[in-house]
């Protein structure tokens, strides 16, 4: 059952922004915006330092979250380690789009599942630039989140990833 109650956060607290990655609440300011004041969580990328404005009322709209949980973490390793299913024989750009809207959710298990399904692929055949860019992505917002969740180096969750990979 889903919540109706809107995510509350409070100066400090970390959020990812789908698509973006990990991002911290540095301050919740009013500004008239239109003719209304509106109330707005100024958030700072974690990776880029880039700011980005969300009104409080829309942060659920636009996929604002907390970070996973140590239950969704092991969730999400059970994924990396399970099979990946048939290998798709659709073109690169038709799997590119997939990818990019699945990331646009803003969800590590879509992300998770980018990195088997590419890991995989590259199993079989050399990955394009662009197959390794969307690689890449989808990898680091993986272990960006995990890393903020745990508070651990990203590199230490890169080498677990890794090491899923280099054993299958």
């Amino acid at each position: 059952m889903q919540s109706t109650t809107p995510t509350e956060f409070q100066v400090g607290d970390k959020a990812v922004y789908p698509a973006r990655g990990v991002a911290e609440i540095m301050f919740i300011e009013e500004r008239d915006l239109g003719g209304s004041r509106q109330r707005y969580y100024v958030l700072r990328l974690l990776d880029t330092q880039h700011k980005i404005m969300v009104p409080v009322g829309n942060a659920d709209a636009v996929g604002l979250r907390r970070l996973v949980d140590e239950a969704a973490i092991a969730d999400i390793f059970a994924l990396l380690r399970a099979p990946a299913g048939a290998p798709d024989s659709q073109s690169w750009n038709r799997r590119h789009r997939a990818f990019t809207d699945k990331l646009g959710t803003g969800s590590i298990v879509a992300a998770a599942e980018i990195v088997r399904e590419l890991y995989s692929l590259k199993a079989g055949k050399v990955l394009s630039f662009s197959e390794r860019r969307m690689l890449e992505t989808a990898r680091g917002l993986v272990v960006q989140e995990i890393a903020a969740a745990r508070a651990q180096a990203g590199a230490a969750v890169t080498s677990e990833i890794e090491a899923i990979f280099a054993v299958n």
